[in-house]
């Protein structure tokens, strides 16, 4: 049948993929990074990177979104963007594209030990979205503490600190960032060697955005029943703390497909692209 072959077909990009994620990740700081100093920064990426960074090819959606906020306007171009980004791909891109979850994919591989965030903690990134993205701009402006930029760690450590190095290097006076911002920074730095993407689980807006749609995008993981032989080898190969034979397209998932690793290949990646082609039999004599 024409949705079985489709579906092997991407089951087995899939398994080619997957142990090459990193790499991929890699190769799409090509893209958010840009040492030629092309800059388009009033285009937004879909990925969490502060504009701000000597090297930011493009502006950051959420800076956007903050921004125009505090102005009482709508960004519709980057909303629009988000909405498209999210009901194709679901948080794909946090799996597979942003470059501050591969930093921190990066420091997980440090041998140290690994602990789990309770479940309800990643309620907080909504709390974020809402509250510091979205209200306290609105009803405070850009220079209330709350203010997200005022504090984000990407914004501390992408552009704050390589600021801080260029002045010390030119012999000029440090700039340093206010104290809420260190203060996250410093937190943020020493979480990633013992949390899995702590920022990503726990405080990002943009995660936020993308997570809504992991239960409606066009791509999505498809858990079969009848492959589980309840080895929950799933369980082990996901990094954050989600069962993904009872909820495979969890909020908290980053999407980084991992799970489909499984040999019982239960747990694939699907597509509203499938189409089912219904076999008609042979006619008899």
């Amino acid at each position: 049948m024409v949705a079985m072959t489709t579906k092997n077909k991407l089951q087995s990009f899939t398994s080619r993929i997957v142990p090459f994620r990193i790499w991929i990740q890699s190769a799409f700081l090509l893209v958010w990074l840009d040492p030629l100093r092309w800059r388009f920064h009033s285009i937004c990426s879909p990925v969490f990177h502060c504009y701000s960074c000597p090297l930011a090819t493009f502006a950051c959606p959420i800076g956007v979104l903050a921004g125009f906020s505090a102005l009482h306007l709508f960004p519709f171009i980057a909303v629009g963007m988000l909405v498209l980004i999210g009901i194709l791909l679901g948080s794909i891109v946090c799996g597979w594209a942003c470059p501050f979850g591969f930093l921190q994919d990066l420091v997980a591989k440090v041998p140290t030990p690994k602990f789990d965030t309770p479940r309800w903690t990643g309620n907080l990134r909504y709390v974020v979205l809402i509250g510091t993205v979205i209200a306290v701009p609105y009803f405070f402006g850009e220079g209330h503490w709350l203010f997200i930029c005022r504090f984000c760690p990407a914004g501390a450590l992408e552009a704050a600190v390589p600021n801080m190095v260029g002045q010390a290097v030119a012999g000029q006076k440090i700039v340093w960032p206010n104290a809420l911002k260190l203060a996250i920074l410093v937190l943020f730095l020493m979480s990633i060697f013992f949390v899995k993407r702590p920022w990503c689980r726990v405080l990002c807006p943009l995660g936020a955005i993308f997570s809504l749609f992991n239960r409606v995008s066009a791509f999505f993981l498809r858990f079969d029943a009848d492959k589980c032989n309840s080895c929950e080898r799933c369980h082990k190969l996901c990094e954050y703390g989600i069962e993904p034979e009872k909820s495979p397209n969890d909020l908290r998932c980053v999407r980084c497909l991992e799970c489909t690793g499984c040999s019982t290949e239960a747990l694939t990646l699907g597509s509203i692209f499938e189409h089912s082609k219904t076999t008609i039999p042979p006619a008899k004599d």
